[in-house]
This record gives structure tokens, sequence and C-alpha cells, in this order.
């Protein structure tokens, strides 16, 4: 099993999911049980996907759990986004936060999935 610690893109993802965590602990109780539930799994699931890539045998094993990886950040980015619209984070600044951590990450996948390919 390769180490992954020390992966820029898993220490950006489990920031993320730090981040989200104590933001989704300020929501209101509709949606920290609904929007705060699936924020919080959804950032769990990017992470384990990064380990997951990072565990990739072969190139092309890697570059399949990579575009795995890009789904769930889309889908993580578009809660992220449903919160704003309904204004469930307490502040802007939370949400600006969140966005940008998700971007970063998206941009780590990008540049990975696409050393990989290179390599492939």
């Amino acid at each position: 099993m390769a180490r992954h610690e020390h992966l820029p893109i898993y220490k950006a993802a489990l920031d993320l999911t730090v981040h989200l965590e104590k933001v989704v602990a300020g929501f209101g109780r509709y949606h920290k049980y609904t929007l705060g539930t699936e924020l919080r799994q959804g950032s769990r699931a990017v992470l384990q996907q990064v380990v997951r890539a990072n565990n990739a045998t072969d190139a092309a094993e890697r570059a399949a759990e990579l575009l795995r990886l890009r789904e769930h950040i889309e889908a993580l980015l578009l809660t992220v986004r449903v919160g704003k619209e309904v204004q469930a984070f307490k502040s802007f600044a939370s949400y600006l936060h969140a966005v940008e951590q998700v971007g970063v990450v998206a941009r780590q996948n990008e540049g990975w999935f696409k050393h990989t390919r290179g390599s492939a």
C-alpha cells in the first residue's frame, strides 16, 4: 500500500473535510441533518477516492480512479453551492473557503490525471 499522507491533494482534501466538519456544526438544525450530512459524506468520499487512486496498481487503474474522483469532486461542489443558495452557511467567508478548497482539490486531480495519462 502506497503512502498517501505526503500527497498535496490528500492534504488539501483533508483540510476541506475538516473545514466542512466545523462549518456544518454551525448549520441550523434542518440543514445540519440534510445538507450537512451530504457535505460531510461527500468530503469523506473525496478523501477515500484519493487513497484509492494512490493505491492503484497501474496507470490505467489510476486514471479510472481519478475519473471517479472527478465525479465526487463535482458532486461535492454542487452540494456546497446548494448550501450557499439555501443560506446554510453562517458566513460568506466559510462558503468561499469551501469553494476555494474544492477548486484546489479539483485542479490537483486534473494535474494528476494528465500526468497519469501521459505516462500510460
